[in-house]
């Protein structure tokens, strides 16, 4: 059965290739305080505003922000369905590897249930 998180691996891809670099994670955790212009979001970083514009287009090429112009002022705000999917592919990853664990666990124990078993028919 396939998710519906695993029917969009572009969206994740990209999700996961703008939370690949530190500086935007930077600008997300910001974002998580709310709504910030695009040079207070820059001002922390030692590199030109082209530079850093290109982080903000790929963060929002990924859908993880969205950008407002007001006159000069360009904001940024997190866009939580961006978010949201990326959220819901590492749910469900944890539920499949929860999942094989509570098998192991399981199977590990059973198999240490026979041999306590067989060591008592032993003696």
């Amino acid at each position: 059965m396939v998710s519906a998180a695993q029917q969009m691996p572009d969206d994740l891809s990209a999700i996961f290739l703008a939370l690949a670099d530190p500086t935007r994670r930077a600008v997300i955790a910001r974002l998580g305080q709310g709504p910030a212009s695009v040079s207070e979001l820059a001002s922390p970083f030692d590199m030109g505003l082209p530079s850093f514009m290109k982080h903000i287009r790929l963060l929002e090429n990924s859908g993880m922000i969205r950008t407002k112009k007001a006159g000069r002022t360009r904001t940024c705000v997190i866009n939580g369905p961006g978010l949201s999917n990326a959220e819901r592919w590492l749910v469900e990853q944890r539920r499949i590897w929860e999942a094989q664990a509570d098998r192991l666990e399981a199977f590990v124990m059973l198999e240490q249930k026979e041999e306590t078993n067989d060591a008592a028919r032993d003696r």
